[in-house]
């Protein structure tokens, strides 16, 4: 139900939001993303006085992204990168109001985002993981802590099962419960609420099996029950912002401070398995892309790395 001093403008924008969250069933992360973007054209086409988007042009969406990537004094100007992930917004509400019958045509369709450049995605190497997991415990496992059999489940996860940060964070008792060691697989949900199965290996299983026999039962005894699989100190349901804090903590005492956040070991976990002759599609299955366009990004780290070892190991690679 639209509100009694709405615009014909914002009554549109919320329609395409509310087919985003209902009908496509954006990720909550996604959906603030679109609500900030279009709001910001929403002023843009206000302060040019539209009352609706029928009299809305190509030109007029291609004076917005000119003011995206020039600023003004409300907005500092955005990055090529935000500036594409705002148009891309604006065109995806375009062509839902032309589909809708709502417009005759649509406007955004020849308005081409703003080229970026590909840029790799930072991987840790092996040695600096290992490094980094083993900042975590002590020498002895049995002097490990409460919290620090906690820490050590989660980055052993986000490691070894590659994957976001949020992901782990909605995982409940119940999403793990059939873990074995003879079916090791995990079930998450990704963006747009989609399923996927990914391998659980034998680190990561063991420091689990650790955390929900030892630890959780502890600090779930701290508050109400709480169906959360990861806890804070409380008893409460961890939150990203927490999880975060533990990654940068033992990066700190691993001397990696600066160098990893969450989607490090995202990117780590993709790295390395194609450095070891994993196939491209199974990396896209286990991160859930929709795209192989997307994975293969990572094989380009690779590719570097391979000509950086022949340049260097190749007695005929350097000039003499």
């Amino acid at each position: 139900m639209s509100k009694p001093n709405q615009s014909q403008l914002e009554r549109h924008i919320n329609g395409y939001l509310d087919h985003l969250l209902v009908e496509r069933g954006l990720a909550k992360n996604s959906m603030s993303s679109y609500r900030r973007d279009l709001a910001r054209y929403l002023e843009f086409l206000t302060s040019k006085a539209f009352h609706d988007f029928s009299n809305v042009s190509a030109n007029d969406v291609s004076e917005f992204l000119i003011g995206l990537r020039l600023g003004n004094d409300l907005h500092p100007a955005l990055a090529p990168s935000s500036a594409a992930r705002t148009l891309i917004a604006v065109r995806g509400l375009h062509a839902f109001l032309a589909k809708e019958g709502i417009t005759t045509s649509d406007s955004a369709r020849a308005v081409k985002p703003p080229s970026v450049s590909k840029r790799l995605p930072k991987a840790l190497t092996f040695a600096e993981i290992e490094k980094l997991l083993a900042a975590v415990g002590t020498e002895s496992e049995s002097d490990l802590s409460i919290l620090m059999m906690r820490d050590q489940a989660l980055l052993e996860l986000l490691y070894g099962t590659g994957a976001r940060i949020s992901e782990l964070m909605d995982l409940n008792l119940d999403d793990v419960s059939s873990l074995t060691k003879d079916l090791p697989i995990l079930r998450l949900r990704g963006k747009g609420n989609k399923e996927r199965l990914v391998p659980v290996g034998s680190h990561a299983l063991r420091a689990l099996d650790r955390y929900l026999v030892r630890s959780r039962p502890v600090l779930s005894g701290k508050s109400a029950a709480n169906s959360a699989l990861f806890l804070n100190a409380r008893g409460s349901k961890l939150s990203r912002q927490s999880a975060w804090m533990i990654l940068q903590q033992a990066a700190q005492r691993a001397d990696l401070a600066g160098k990893v956040s969450p989607h490090t070991m995202r990117h780590s976990f993709a790295t390395h398995l194609l450095e070891n002759g994993a196939d491209v599609r199974v990396v896209q299955e286990l991160l859930g892309h929709a795209s192989v366009t997307t994975t293969q990004i990572y094989t380009l780290v690779t590719v570097d790395q391979l000509r950086e070892v022949y340049a260097t190991a190749h007695p005929r690679a350097r000039a003499r």
